[in-house]
């Protein structure tokens, strides 16, 4: 199952590679159901392998002149903040029982799991009807980029994903980033909040397996550096919907062994 498991790896990094988001909410489910992690240690996990192979791809992107780090700054700095507190205090501030309904106990990690399985539905989606948006001429909105960078910093320090399903969009839709540069700037913003969250992580003093952490990140970022050679011969715009449903596959696999644990 492990060798499995590495395999996947590469997969994460491909696709980060090649259409510069959707892999990485495949991190947690590989985790936990190759590597048998439990979940919430699987989400600690995710910020590492997530902020590190992304931080790869940012390096990449920089190199060829697609980080904007400006809208970096407007669109990260709340993400951040937000991914810090809750990575620091609120997660674990939140009881490991919840509630009973009838004999269904919904624990921690259950909740987790079932939001993660929601979220990966949610990206499938949009990554399976591959819509493109389309950059409005007019200036950032800073308003509209601090709250959504709020919100993916949240979804990030909750489930312990990158958020560029949500962060590419936005920065092309609000900040006028052509696809290159939204893509480039997303991983660096995706880096940083990521690792940011690891150092919360740290500082309450989870327990972390680092040789375990560098080996499965060497695999990532050797596929995100393959994904982005390849890029120059295969069509992202194809390939994106494929990966989709296989998110889609994912995520209901991940929603019903959940319920039936």
């Amino acid at each position: 199952m492990e060798i499995a498991g590495y395999v996947a790896a590469l997969l994460i990094g491909l696709s980060l590679g090649l259409i510069g988001g959707g892999g990485s909410i495949l991190t947690v489910p590989i985790l936990v159901y190759f590597f048998k992690i439990d979940a919430l240690t699987a989400t600690v996990y995710s910020l590492f392998i997530v902020g590190f192979t992304s931080l790869a791809g940012a390096i990449s992107h920089y190199q060829k002149g697609n980080v904007n780090f400006r809208v970096a700054f407007l669109f990260g700095f709340p993400s951040l903040v937000s991914v810090f507190i809750m990575r620091k205090w609120l997660m674990p501030a939140i009881p490991h029982h919840l509630m009973n309904i009838a004999s269904f106990e919904l624990t921690k990690p259950l909740l987790l799991m079932l939001v993660f399985a929601m979220l990966m539905v949610a990206a499938s989606v949009s990554m399976v009807r591959n819509k493109q948006v389309t950059a409005n001429d007019e200036p950032p909105n800073h308003t509209i980029l601090f709250i959504q960078g709020l919100l993916v910093g949240v979804i990030t320090g909750f489930v312990g994903v990158g958020g560029g399903f949500l962060i590419i969009p936005s920065l092309i839709k609000f900040a006028a980033l052509p696809m290159r540069k939204a893509v480039g700037t997303s991983l660096m913003i995706m880096s940083i909040s990521s690792l940011l969250g690891v150092v919360g992580d740290v500082s309450r003093q989870a327990t972390i397996n680092y040789n375990f952490l560098i080996s499965f990140s060497a695999f990532t970022i050797t596929g995100i550096i393959v994904g982005a050679y390849f890029t120059k011969f295969i069509n992202d715009a194809k390939l994106k919907p494929v990966f989709g449903w296989f998110v889609l596959f994912m995520g209901i696999f991940v929603f019903f062994t959940t319920l039936i644990k």
